[in-house]
């Protein structure tokens, strides 16, 4: 909770500096920075000794090399001042909010997963562009130079249709060179904006769905009490037992008072 505090608390120094005419408030920004280092610096050192005689084990988790990379960055010689690759490396460190949460940590997960299906999705995105951008340059580059003059604009002009707000602008000139353009443009929002999207949000689903099975995995193979039994079966095995003793208590008190008033 101390490292979040301090990560949110940079993050604010970090929008602070955005403004201009802060005056004296700099040199104490300036310190606050330095503060800030030298506290995630502590932080990753305490977390690597902490792996004891194999410090190497830190760097065996994905989001550790990450922290690491990001807080050793902002110590690179000629890295100083105001310089803009500085100020990547420290909005960067707003990033390690992520490892806090593990509902977010699966949503990067899944991203990163699905990265192979949407490299797909947008190759086939790409020939859809280009095939209804060379179609659109035939039908109105002469009449519309301005959206369909040209490859490019063609293409830009029907990426920007994808968020359908041109949609009525767009078939009110087409409809003004021929009726048959409405095919054009319905084809091409059914094709996109409902089929390729639905695609896209499919493979993003299910590289969800694999992230959180993986993470629940991971999660029960863990064995830190080096028993031979993963942690997460040990808690289920010790609830078992706890139920076990329930049920057995709540039975015997049952006897126990039907004996006592069969004596009676």
């Amino acid at each position: 909770m101390a490292i979040v505090f301090a990560i949110v608390a940079n993050a604010i120094v970090l929008g602070i500096e955005t403004y201009e005419h802060l005056g004296s408030a700099r040199p104490l920004l300036h310190g606050l920075e330095w503060t800030f280092r030298g506290v995630f610096v502590a932080e990753i050192a305490i977390r690597i000794m902490a792996h004891g005689r194999r410090p190497q084990d830190f760097f065996k988790h994905g989001w550790n090399v990450f922290d690491f990379v990001v807080i050793a960055a902002a110590f690179i010689p000629g890295l100083h001042g105001e310089s803009p690759v500085l100020r990547i490396i420290r909005i960067a460190r707003v990033v390690r909010l992520v490892r806090f949460s593990p509902g977010l940590r699966t949503i990067v997960a899944a991203l990163l997963r699905s990265l192979p299906g949407v490299g797909g999705f947008l190759a086939l995105a790409m020939v859809t562009l280009y095939v209804y951008g060379m179609a659109g340059w035939l039908i109105f580059g002469e009449r519309y130079p301005d959206e369909y003059g040209t490859i490019g604009r063609a293409v830009l002009t029907l990426f920007v249709l994808l968020s359908l707000e041109t949609l009525p602008d767009l078939i009110d000139q087409g409809l003004q060179v021929s009726p048959w353009t409405l095919v054009y443009y319905v084809s091409y929002v059914l094709i996109t904006a409902n089929l390729l999207l639905n695609i896209l949000i499919a493979v993003i689903v299910n590289s969800m769905e694999e992230a959180r099975r993986l993470e629940m995995t991971e999660r029960i193979a863990a064995d830190e009490d080096h028993d031979g039994i993963p942690d997460e079966i040990d808690r289920i095995m010790i609830s078992q037992h706890l139920d076990d003793l329930r049920a057995l208590v709540t039975k015997l008190e049952r006897e126990l008072r039907i004996d006592r008033e069969e004596k009676h």
